[in-house]
Order: structure tokens, then sequence, then C-alpha cells
């Protein structure tokens, strides 16, 4: 059977060579006679791809040396409960920017560990774009400033950094990392998990400044302990290693693609022609607002919802996958991350054009 296009929010598809790559290797990594799945992950084999693999993201993201970088388990929504617990530092009140559900699922997990002030939301718009950013509430006593940089299911994304205020500025970027550039050293902490643009699910990447490891007091579970997991090369227990690897493959791919700039002008270009098709139409619509379109996560609705099951229906046979949007708001949802090539945004896009004149 051949490969369809896979629309999925997460996980994601992977790109192609990075699958044969690993396929190739399923067997026996370079010579050493055994699979990277079986392998120790103290023995040299190992530590070699985790070494690469670390080296690579700083290369790619320009991560300067004032940073911890931590590959972790537990996926982005246990960053939300070991962000408090590692950085609150004896504050009680952090602060957070609320634009959709994962910031809604961050600010519950922290509400359990400090008072959360919500500075801004869009909720009252259904979440549909982001507050103004002089409309902001930062309470400069807080610990820090979190936001999400990309709302997967309701298609919102920053195009610019927000001042915080003078507190550390913390990023979920799960969901856009690596899709775009990005100037680590305006942030405080970022982390994603790696099941969008970055491999298989279960792993978390952290990246953390600093000053904001050894905080945590000493009831936090060693891993979840910043320092601990720093002091032990993220291998305080027995990491995922395969998909460390996997992860390691991914970004070996990236760099080959011409690193983050590269594949930031072709995610532009796909979400271009992908919004034009929709704003061009008179079936489908998007209800973002046009300055925080996701180049992400597009969902688009039909004027005719009857319709919905019809549409997912022919896209599926027509070797279009997981189009459905979250069951928390219906309707469909496009995901092209950076392994979506640009034939398969033409696919949905001509596919959508014929559905629409026959419907």
């Amino acid at each position: 059977m051949a490969r369809i296009y896979n629309f999925s929010a997460g996980p994601s598809m992977l790109p192609e060579a990075v699958l044969v790559k690993a396929q190739q290797e399923m067997l026996d990594w370079r010579g050493s006679g055994m699979s990277v799945m079986e392998m120790s992950h103290r023995g040299k084999h190992f530590m070699a791809i985790a070494e690469t693999m670390k080296n690579d993201l700083i290369e790619l993201m320009a991560i300067p040396a004032n940073y911890k970088v931590l590959f972790l388990q537990g996926g982005a929504s246990a960053q939300f409960a070991m962000i408090p617990q590692n950085i609150l530092n004896g504050k009680t009140t952090a602060c957070y920017v609320n634009t959709g559900a994962w910031s809604t699922s961050a600010i519950k997990e922290a509400g359990k560990y400090c008072e959360v002030k919500t500075v801004a939301s869009s909720e009252e718009g259904k979440f549909t774009g982001i507050p103004a950013f002089e409309k902001w509430r930062i309470d400069p006593a807080a610990a820090y400033l979190h936001y999400t940089s990309n709302e997967t299911i309701h298609g919102v994304e920053f195009n610019q950094v927000p001042e915080a205020g003078g507190l550390p500025l913390v990023c979920d970027m799960s969901s856009n990392i690596l899709s775009r550039s990005v100037d680590v050293g305006r942030y405080g902490i970022i982390y994603a998990g790696t099941q969008k643009n970055m491999g298989p699910s279960g792993v978390t990447v952290v990246i953390v400044r600093e000053d904001l490891v050894g905080l945590a007091p000493k009831s936090v579970p060693s891993v979840f302990n910043y320092q601990q997991q720093a002091n032990s090369d993220s291998m305080l227990n027995t990491p995922a290693t395969y998909n460390w690897y996997l992860l390691g493959l991914v970004l070996q791919w990236l760099k080959a693609e011409g690193g983050v700039a590269a594949i930031e002008q072709r995610n532009i270009q796909k979400a271009d022609k992908l919004y034009q098709a929709i704003d061009q139409s008179s079936l489908y619509s998007n209800p973002v607002d046009k300055d925080c379109r996701s180049r992400m996560n597009i969902p688009f609705v039909l004027a005719d919802a009857a319709l919905d099951k019809e549409f997912l229906k022919q896209a599926e046979l027509n070797g279009l996958s997981t189009l459905a949007g979250h069951r928390s708001v219906g309707g469909m949802r496009a995901s092209i991350y950076n392994a979506m090539p640009e034939a398969g945004v033409d696919a949905l896009i001509e596919f959508m054009a014929e559905f629409e004149r026959s419907h």
C-alpha cells in the first residue's frame, strides 16, 4: 500500500527519509550487531547517539551556552506540573496567558502548586485570537510568565515574542518548535513534546536557562528535578532510548534540508496556499483572526456541517488521512508540520476544490 498524507495533529507524520534510515538500521546499527532499542543507555554506541542528538538540537536552535538541554518523559503535560515545582523559588504566584485548550490545561495543573494569575485570555472569543499585548496585566511579583506559542486545537499561533515584564518567559512550543526561527535567549524555559515536529511521542525537550536550574525544593522527586536531570545528562532513569535515536534522525534530516530557516520558508508557503484556498471558497472557512493563524494546524469548517462525514470519507479514499477536527471544536483540521511535503498540501487543496464543485 502506498503511503498516505497524514494530517494528524500528533503523533504526526515523520519524514520518509527518517523512516527508511530507521528501517535500514533496525537490526544492526552501524556495525554494532544490534538494534538501538537493544542497547544499554550507558554503552558507547548509545552515548554517541545521545551526544550527536543534543549537539544537533543546539546547533539548529542556536541555543546559548548558558542553557541546559534536557530530554525527559511525560510529555508537555508533565511540564505543566514540573515548571512550577522547579522555578517558583518560594514565590506564590505565576502569570499565564490563556489562548486555547493547552493553555487552559497548563493553568489548571499549575494551580495545584501556586496562585495562577491569568494576565490575558481569548476564551470569551472562543479562542480565535490573541489578546492585545497592551492589555496584558503582568504581576511583577510573580515567578514567571507562561504562554503557549501555538494552540494545536484552535489553530492560533504567536507571530512575535511577548514581553514578560522582567519575568522569566516560559513557553510551550510543542507544536511549532523547529518550524520557525526562535531567539532562545529571550526565554527562561522552552519545552516541547516531540510528537509534532521532532519525532515519535515519548520524549519531551526542555531548554532551561541555568539560573532557573537548582531552585526546586527538596520535596520535588528526583526525576522531576531539573538540576538532578541535568547532572545526569537526562539519564537519571533509563530514557526512551529508541525515541531519542529517532529524534536524532529527524534533526539530521532537518539539517540536510537546510535547517530551521529553510523549513520555515516552506512552512510559510504551505500555510499560505491552504489559507488562500479556504478564503477563496464559499464552502470552507477558517475562524481564526488572520494576524495569528497557525502555520502548523489549520482548522476549517464546512458551510453545511451535514457534509462533514462525507468529506472525511472521501478524503480518506483519496489518501488524505486524519482531517477531523478535535472533538471539542469539531469541523476539520489539517496539521502540516515540517514533515508534510508541499505535495500533500497541494493534494488536499485539489481534493477540497473538487469536493466543493460536486457538493
